[in-house]
């Protein structure tokens, strides 16, 4: 028994081994760009399940701020989160669209397809591009109401003497940011 054990001492380093066991890969712990990066489909998709994801996230909140679980601060937080991933979608379906359109204004020079089709394309185009203006200035609209929020909260915060004047300054410039001119 002494030979064997000696001629296959035991495995003390760091290093795998053969016996170490390596967990599965799971399904849910591979990132959705890795199945589906690059394609116009595959954003569309991952922005429409992250929404979902943030719709879920945010429909308890509301409840669960009366209870006392949630702070105020994170319901707000998780609503401007669904707003902005409405706006993610809405970006993603105008980027899907142009692809079309380019797509089936080079079929239209090669005769594969009718001016027809191309018509429609855009006017699908022109109405996701409506959509998208609509998703950012709610977006924009959440955002600047957000930041209100937060300042008026510091500010308050301040008087109690619970925050810092670093905090308020920080909200103040945020506001301002948002306020600010759009590139």
């Amino acid at each position: 028994a002494m030979i064997a054990f000696a001629a296959d001492p035991p495995n003390n380093s760091d290093e795998p081994g053969e016996f170490d066991v390596e967990p599965p890969i799971l399904k849910q712990n591979l990132s959705d760009e890795l199945a589906e990066e690059g394609t116009p489909d595959g954003d569309v998709a991952r922005c429409e399940k992250k929404l979902e994801r943030s719709k879920r996230n945010a429909a308890g909140a509301e409840r669960m701020w009366r209870i006392g679980v949630l702070a105020k601060i994170e319901v707000e937080q998780r609503a401007l989160k669904v707003i902005k991933c409405e706006a993610e979608v809405a970006s993603a379906r105008v980027a899907q669209a142009k692809g079309t359109v380019t797509e089936q204004e080079t079929r239209v020079a090669s005769g594969q397809a009718t001016k027809q089709e191309l018509e429609v394309a855009k006017t699908v185009l022109a109405q996701l591009i409506e959509a998208e203006q609509k998703a950012v200035a709610k977006r924009e609209s959440a955002e600047l109401e957000f930041a209100e929020a937060n300042l008026r909260r510091q500010q308050r915060l301040l008087k109690l003497g619970s925050a810092h004047k670093s905090d308020v300054s920080n909200a103040e410039e945020k506001l301002a940011e948002l306020k600010g001119p759009k590139n």
